[in-house]
C-alpha cells in the first residue's frame, strides 16, 4: 500500500515559455537531462529559472538501483558530439554554473571518464567563467578513470551515497557505499583545493543514527557539501517510500549537518542533487 503524499511534498505544475524553450533547445541538441529521465518533481521550477542538469552519455543505466526512474536497457552508443553540445546549450541558457551527470556505463572501458573530461573542455571554452560541477558515478573505484575527470579541472566534484550503508543491498545492490567514500575521500587527497559534495534521500526506512553516521563518514574524508531530499517512489515497480520526513526533521538535519563541519547543505523534501546548485 502506497503512503499517501502529505502536504508539503505536492508539487505545483509549473510550465511557460521559459520551460518550453529549454525544452526545445535540449531537443534540438540531441541533449538528455536527469531532469526527465529521472522524473524530478523540480524540472518545471527548473527549466522555468533557465536551468537543466545535463545527463551524458545516454538515457539507458548498466546499474539496478530499486529508487531510480532512469531506464536500464541497451546502452546507448556514446554520442561524440555530446561534448560541444552540452557546451552549446550552457552558451545559448546562459549559465553560471553547469551540472552534468550520466548514467552509469560499466559497459565502456573508461566507464565514460573521457566524456566527462571532454565536456569539461568544450564548456571551458565557450563558457570560460562558468563554474562546473561534475555529479559522477563511482567508475568502479577505478583511480585511474577518476584522474581523468579530475585533470579537467571541475570546480565541484558530486558523488552521492544516496542511502545509509545498511539499505544498499535492497537500494542500491550494484555499489559499495565504502568505494563511494573512498571516491570522495580520493578527490581530497589527490586534488585537496576541489570541493566534494554528496547526497542522500530519506525516507527508505533509515534510522537517525544511522543518518548521522554518515554524515561523519563524510566529513571523516572532509566533503564540503551535502544534500538531503525526500526519496519519492517514481512507479509502483520501484521500492516504496517507508515514510514521509518532515520539514523539521529536514532542518535537523541541516542544523546538525552544519554543527559537524559542512560548509553548505541544502535538506527539504524537495531537495535534489543539483536543486538550486548555483547558490551553493
Amino acid at each position: 500500500m502506497r503512503l499517501r503524499k502529505p502536504e508539503w511534498i505536492r508539487v505545483k505544475m509549473q510550465g511557460g515559455t521559459v520551460s518550453n524553450k529549454v525544452n526545445s533547445l535540449i531537443s534540438d541538441l540531441s541533449l538528455n537531462t536527469v531532469c526527465n529521465e529521472a522524473n524530478c518533481p523540480n524540472r518545471m521550477e527548473c527549466y522555468e529559472r533557465g536551468t537543466a542538469t545535463f545527463m551524458i552519455l545516454g538515457r539507458n543505466c548498466t546499474r539496478n538501483c530499486t529508487f531510480c526512474n532512469v531506464t536500464r536497457e541497451m546502452p546507448d552508443k556514446v554520442n561524440p558530439e555530446e561534448p560541444e553540445n552540452v557546451a552549446e546549450a550552457v552558451a545559448k541558457l546562459g549559465l553560471r554554473h553547469a551540472v552534468i551527470t550520466s548514467v552509469t556505463r560499466d559497459d565502456l572501458g573508461d566507464q565514460g571518464s573521457k566524456q566527462f573530461a571532454r565536456v569539461v573542455e568544450e564548456i571551458r571554452k565557450t563558457t570560460p567563467k562558468v563554474t562546473i560541477e561534475l555529479l559522477i558515478p563511482d567508475m568502479q573505484g577505478n583511480k585511474e578513470l577518476i584522474d581523468i575527470i579530475l585533470d579537467s579541472e571541475p570546480n565541484i566534484l558530486n558523488h552521492n551515497v544516496e542511502t545509509v550503508p545498511e539499505l544498499y543491498d535492497e537500494v542500491r545492490p550494484m555499489a559499495i557505499f565504502e568505494r563511494s567514500i573512498e571516491l570522495l575521500d580520493y578527490v581530497k587527497r589527490t586534488r585537496p583545493e576541489m570541493k566534494t559534495k554528496s547526497g542522500m534521500m530519506l525516507g527508505l526506512g533509515e534510522t537517525k543514527e544511522q543518518v548521522i553516521d554518515v554524515f561523519k563518514r563524510l566529513r571523516e574524508v572532509d566533503c564540503d557539501m551535502l544534500t538531503l531530499g525526500q526519496y519519492l517512489q517514481p512507479t509502483t515497480a520501484h521500492i516504496p517510500v517507508v515514510e514521509y520526513i518532515t520539514p523539521g526533521q529536514f532542518d535537523e538535519y541541516k542544523e546538525i549537518a552544519l554543527s559537524m563541519g559542512f560548509k553548505r547543505v541544502a535538506s527539504s523534501p524537495l531537495v535534489r542533487s543539483s536543486y538550486y546548485a548555483e547558490d551553493f
